[in-house]
């Protein structure tokens, strides 16, 4: 039931990158009143020092405009990449042999060879590979392996410059997720009290396991991002996305290893299986490129994030657009302009057969029957009061036409259903409260924020004792009175 007295709140979530662009006076404020939820520092660049600076200044930002905005620490990963050119770019000619060197002391780069940052790399390739430098716009193929030195073709012309990445078509590498540099930067998230640790390059469960076990042990509790973005994380999806709190379609090096025509079909698979797991999905990489350069973005890309907000995706990601670019804040604006338009599409169609059976915990029952009343007897919104942000989070995977408001006196849980689509985190102290006066208490503050009115009819879950994580147990129907006090608390 839609009250049309409520504008439209949008409900999928925008993650922005920082960088450069963002750190000038005035801009990070303009993010965020933009309508920015989660912001990304990538620690492939800049120094902890930077990185720290920036977190400080997200949290003085969101306290100064009362906003719940989650940090997210994205790790390096592995990344292959070339070394250096001797004069920082060369032109390659189809045709011509090129070499990679594996050596740690390789000289610099010439227009026949340069050196490769993954010394393993001549045991993971064969005769007849294809590689793929800069994300695909240089190819070549493997002739031969002679000890440390990969003998290729270059395939087509083009310009070749200082440390870009390098790929195998069809993935098969056999280097790990973690690399000693990320079990480090672990560490510094760690002291950040970030929320979001992204785990880029995964290739199975065990390292998302790994990843979890370091950062627990740096006292960090973040939410785990497994970055999909290898040809093995295809292949070890499911395990993947179960050994994850969130899960990101990263487009970049994954399209480069599968290719471009299986992107989007792919794209549509790992939204789908994040949500059927439970799990938080974010869907990023060039979704707003040309605005890197440009005020406004193409038809294509506005079509692009549309198709990601309707195929169910909780979070859309920024990336050079506001890291790097020349009009972060717009860039911000038109993304949050196309998740509105896309979410007005949106057809409900929440279908309960498919969702899952013989469920063993209580919180997630009682979350699959407020979605299922909510969708048969017309409520406002969906009230959650929840410790650790599960609740909400359970909610928020049938998608609802309703908002869900997750209510927590914990500042990262609200910090991490920041990142989730539909809700929208509310700080709320329930501790010595009866779970009825709570309920009462809740609806008094939603109707002060103008969030509820007078007369609507809103569905409440909570539990009999509420300051003990997954202890939901109990819905409520609920009604709005005079003052917003709550009327006809009745159990379910």
């Amino acid at each position: 039931m839609t009250n049309p007295t409520h504008p439209q709140r949008r409900r999928t979530r925008i993650v922005a990158t920082l960088g450069p662009a963002t750190d000038p006076p005035g801009v990070l404020d303009a993010l965020l009143q933009a309508g920015v939820d989660v912001v990304r520092l990538n620690f492939s660049h800049g120094d902890p020092a930077g990185q720290q600076a920036r977190a400080l200044a997200v949290r003085e930002a969101a306290a100064r405009l009362g906003v719940e905005v989650g940090i997210l620490a994205d790790l390096p990963g592995p990344k292959l990449r070339i070394e250096k050119f001797a004069d920082g770019r060369v032109q390659l000619k189809a045709g011509d042999r090129f070499d990679l060197v594996a050596r740690a002391d390789a000289a610099p780069g010439t227009v026949r060879e340069v050196g490769i940052s993954y010394l393993g790399l001549p045991s993971d390739v064969k005769p007849g590979d294809t590689l793929l430098l800069d994300d695909g716009l240089m190819q070549l193929r493997v002739e031969s392996v002679e000890g440390d030195r990969i003998a290729t073709t270059v395939l087509n012309d083009g310009a070749l410059s200082d440390r870009k990445g390098l790929n195998r078509l069809g993935g098969g590498l056999s280097l790990g997720a973690l690399t000693d540099r990320d079990r480090e930067l672990i560490r510094v998230a760690a002291e950040l009290d970030v929320d979001f640790i992204a785990v880029s390059f995964c290739r199975n469960a065990a390292d998302m396991e790994e990843a979890r076990a370091l950062a627990r042990a740096a006292g960090s509790d973040a939410a785990l991002v497994s970055k999909i973005e290898r040809a093995e994380a295809i292949e070890n999806l499911g395990e993947i996305v179960d050994a994850s709190d969130v899960v990101m379609v990263a487009r970049g090096d994954l399209g480069v290893e599968i290719g471009d025509a299986e992107l989007p079909g792919l794209q549509k698979k790992i939204i789908r299986e994040s949500l059927l797991r439970n799990k938080v999905v974010i869907t990023a990489t060039q979704m707003l490129q040309s605005m890197v350069d440009n005020p406004i973005p193409t038809r294509a890309e506005v079509l692009d994030v549309a198709n990601a907000v309707i195929d169910g995706t909780d979070a859309v990601m920024l990336s050079q657009e506001t890291a790097a670019g020349s009009y972060p804040v717009r860039a911000v604006e038109a993304m949050a302009r196309i998740c509105l338009g896309a979410e007005r599409q949106f057809e409900m169609d929440t279908d309960f057969e498919k969702a899952p059976r013989n469920l063993e915990r209580v919180d997630q029952a009682i979350a699959m029957a407020s979605m299922f009343l909510s969708e048969h007897i017309g409520v406002r919104a969906i009230i959650a009061m929840t410790e650790s942000g599960g609740t909400a989070r359970f909610l928020s995977r049938f998608r609802s036409s309703v908002p869900i408001y997750g209510l927590s006196r914990y500042a990262g849980a609200r910090r991490r259903m920041a990142l989730m689509r539909d809700v929208f985190p509310i700080d709320f102290d329930s501790r010595g409260l009866a779970a009825r006066d709570a309920a009462r208490e809740a609806l008094k503050v939603l109707h002060a924020k103008q969030c509820l009115d007078v007369g609507d009819r809103v569905m409440f879950t909570s539990g009999d004792h509420m300051e003990h994580h997954g202890a939901t147990n109990t819905l409520r129907i609920l009604q709005v009175g005079p003052e917003g006090r709550a009327e006809g608390l009745g159990d379910l």
